[in-house]
């Protein structure tokens, strides 16, 4: 089973997480930018931080035989922070980059009007760069704020086939698969989705745009619940190629649009930037 995570905090998991990802037979990932959990206090943190997306994180996942790939953008939940908007002034300089695949993660946290700036201002760089984009639904309100976010959407640039909207749920597919857009779906303990009620929701609605994603952080998260999922399909009688499709095709097409995923992962160097993941040792 081969296996592309198209959303994975890498960031705040460790190699022991590499390597056994790799173990299940994920071969690449997308890193989306987000919220680290303590509130950022300048943009320059959000720099440093895009360029280990950029460069640590890569290189870190070839050690274990991972193509990483990144989404960048300005998180929801930090829209709202003063301190942090001129980000959006920078992020056209990062959105060049090779390993960058999509603006995001973007969307909506508690839907305020700092929020829908921000929103519809990086829809229009992701049109304008021509790379999709990738929207987190909020965890709050979720029917309205996908709404909200599918208006936003329909009044930019850019085409609901370059969008990714992502944590949805049972009641939010509907919605989302009307809009035209692609649908992602993170398995997450206790508080998204499982596998069962993923199973459940691929065999109503198909197997078509479909993403699943471990969406793995900080928080109580299994970086291999991608793998989980492959196998309840196989359980539930799904074929090997519905599997193969939701669990790699799906992600390779979405993230195909921006034209840079690099799926063959390079001998990995030594060190990067003078550094190697050992530590202590030669």
């Amino acid at each position: 089973m081969r296996i592309f995570d198209p959303h994975i905090h890498m960031t705040s998991r460790t190699t022991d997480d590499y390597q056994a990802m790799y173990a299940s037979g994920v071969r690449a990932l997308v890193e989306p930018s987000f919220w680290l959990g303590q509130p950022r206090t300048s943009p320059a943190s959000f720099f440093d931080y895009f360029d280990a997306l950029l460069g640590w994180e890569p290189f870190r996942a070839a050690q274990y035989g991972i193509a990483h790939h990144c989404t960048l953008a300005l998180n929801p939940k930090e829209a709202n922070d003063p301190r942090c908007t001129p980000v959006l002034e920078e992020l056209p300089r990062y959105l060049v980059k090779d390993g960058v695949v999509a603006v995001g993660e973007i969307g909506y946290d508690s839907m305020t009007p700092a929020e829908d700036v921000a929103l519809a201002t990086q829809l229009q760089l992701a049109a304008e760069y021509a790379l999709p984009a990738m929207v987190h639904t909020p965890h709050r309100d979720k029917l309205a704020g996908l709404r909200r976010t599918i208006d936003v959407v329909a009044e930019s640039n850019l085409d609901p086939e370059h969008v990714l909207l992502d944590h949805l749920n049972e009641t939010t597919v509907k919605d989302a698969a009307d809009s035209g857009s692609w649908l992602g779906f993170s398995i997450y303990p206790d508080t998204k989705m499982d596998e069962g009620r993923m199973v459940s929701v691929l065999r109503s609605h198909g197997t078509d745009r479909v993403l699943v994603n471990s969406a793995a952080d900080w928080g109580k998260s299994d970086p291999l619940k991608t793998r989980k999922v492959g196998d309840a399909m196989l359980a539930a009688g799904f074929s090997e190629d519905d599997v193969d499709k939701v669990l790699w095709r799906n992600p390779v097409a979405f993230y195909g649009l921006s034209g840079r995923l690099q799926l063959d992962v390079p001998a990995p160097e030594a060190l990067h930037e003078g550094n190697s993941i050992l530590r202590g040792g030669e």
